[in-house]
């Protein structure tokens, strides 16, 4: 028999990821980002709760022995320059991060990008929960604790008197999202590549923690909190395998396999 080789064309084999249609992916990720925004407005008008369960939250704290917020806020506020760049960290890190993470998944790792989307719906869903049964004023409205709103002294700031402020429900202190995000992005990451430095990504929560405690936007338990509605939706939505189109050498495609000679080895 004469030797051949396979048709160039051949399909990939069966455990190759697909990636998505991109118009659906665009809708859901915006879809996310919106119930992000607008599921939070729901849980307005509980003020009285929300300064009573702040209390609680900060009383509970103390009772534990867990860091006191004022300790990292008062390392933040040893210049102006430092609790700036704190303050803008948390303005403006949080959205595009974690949309970027999504993106340069579905470029490169569709199959993680799944696994990404799907967690990061089940606990933004589920942290919508809360607000309506545990509304929480953050820190920096508490008095009597020695912390001070750093994004209204020292700029910039996202958020306007909570009366006015149209745009986001400030008595929705927990769970952090920004942790919660953040925290899933590194794990994404880390799960996603294979380099050497890949655990450095764990950087971008645990700035993302001192800075939401820092800037008294956020109590230690709105992060543990977050951490374990993460926790949970890991465990029920579990990764893909790695292989060589999941986990790659940095390109995520199809790894090329050599012409086979078809007859060869009958």
């Amino acid at each position: 028999m004469n030797a051949r080789t396979e048709p160039a064309g051949a399909k990939a084999e069966p455990g190759t990821p697909v990636r998505p249609p991109l118009i659906r992916e665009f809708l859901l990720v915006a879809g996310l980002f919106l119930v992000y925004k607008l599921g939070r407005q729901l849980a307005t008008g509980h003020t009285a709760d929300a300064f009573r369960n702040a209390r609680r939250v900060w009383h509970l704290e103390r009772a534990v022995d867990l860091p006191g917020e004022t300790a990292v806020q008062s390392a933040l506020l040893h210049g102006d320059t430092l609790v700036h760049l704190a303050n803008t960290y948390y303005a403006t890190v949080h959205f595009p991060a974690t949309l970027a993470f999504l993106v340069w998944l579905y470029l490169r790792r569709p199959a993680h990008y799944v696994w990404a989307r799907r967690v990061l719906a089940a606990v933004t869903t589920a942290a919508l929960v809360l607000p309506f049964t545990f509304p929480l004023a953050p820190p920096r409205m508490l008095t009597g604790t020695g912390l001070v709103d750093t994004a209204q002294v020292y700029g910039p700031s996202v958020y306007g008197p909570p009366s006015s402020d149209h745009l986001s429900n400030q008595f929705a202190a927990m769970p952090s999202l920004h942790f919660g995000w953040a925290l899933m992005v590194a794990i994404g990451l880390i799960a996603a590549t294979r380099s050497r430095w890949r655990g450095l990504w764990l950087l971008h929560p645990l700035i993302t923690l001192l800075v939401i405690v820092g800037t008294a936007n956020h109590y230690w338990l709105d992060a543990i909190a977050a951490t374990a509605m993460l926790g949970v939706a890991l465990a029920v939505i579990p990764p893909p395998r790695h292989t060589a189109t999941t986990a790659g050498h940095g390109t995520g495609r199809p790894v090329a396999r050599e012409p086979v000679l078809a007859g060869a080895g009958r």
